[in-house]
């Protein structure tokens, strides 16, 4: 894969492909020319999700990240209908703000959902199609982390815990997946998405103007920095690439 012209024909999930990042991730690669696979766990957000994407070829699949046989049956779908799997974008994950010194607050249930949804939704989804994604000698696995997991600095500790999980499964699975896999972790910093919507804007602003670029990240810097691993930077697996505007300089 030398540039987007020949994501033609290739095919591509996308989990969480209908929320805000993920929505962005799903469109850049359709305009690519890639048959986009929306995988939710919800059916009328899996459709409305394929509904918005240009062009055609794009599926609609249900399945939850955390619910293991759901994956293996997503999986044969794919395999059914496609015959092919090129990429798999790891992207659901779920959080909540807890404040950091807010021990009590960030309760054993939570913790257990943040770890279950964004670290071991991301190795199942791995597992279930690494056979599809290894049959070519060339799939790619992107999965969407944070720089919360070197920075300490999130939504709250597990939160910043599970995407340290992330990048480390990153660099564990790239290792013995290649050379038929690639790996890569792509790590935002904060995204002007539906999360950040719901900040106080006081605290989007302090992040600004700590950012040396200015600005917070956009869902299409990330998508882009998702292309680009997959096209342009074939040479790479087992990294973690900031997409941040330098925030950790600050």
């Amino acid at each position: 894969m030398g540039t987007a012209d020949s994501l033609v024909d290739h095919v591509v999930i996308v989990t969480g492909g209908a929320g805000g990042i993920g929505s962005v991730i799903a469109r850049r690669f359709a305009e690519a020319g890639a048959r986009v696979v929306i995988l939710e766990n919800v059916e009328a957000k899996a459709q409305a999700g394929v509904a918005a994407l240009p062009g055609t070829g794009h599926l609609a699949v249900v399945a939850a990240v955390d619910d293991s046989p759901t994956l293996t049956a997503a999986a044969e779908t794919i395999a059914l209908h496609y015959g092919r799997l090129d990429v798999l974008v790891n992207c659901a994950g779920i959080t909540r703000p807890v404040a950091h010194d807010d021990l009590d607050g960030l309760d054993d249930d939570l913790i257990d959902a943040i770890f279950r949804v964004n670290w071991r939704g991301p190795f199942a989804c791995v597992r279930a199609f690494k056979t599809l994604l290894a049959a070519d000698a060339g799939g790619v696995v992107v999965n969407i982390s944070s720089i919360a997991a070197t920075t300490g600095l999130g939504s709250n500790v597990a939160y910043c815990a599970s995407k340290a999980a992330l990048n480390a499964m990153t660099m564990s699975l790239a290792r013995v997946l290649a050379p038929a896999i690639r790996m890569v972790s792509v790590a935002p910093g904060w995204v002007e998405g539906e999360y950040a919507k719901r900040m106080d804007p006081a605290i989007l602003d302090g992040h600004r103007s700590k950012t040396p670029l200015g600005r917070l990240a956009q869902g299409e810097d990330v998508a882009e920095a998702v292309l680009a691993v997959v096209t342009s930077l074939r040479f790479s697996t087992g990294c973690i690439i900031p997409v941040d505007g330098g925030r950790p300089l600050l």
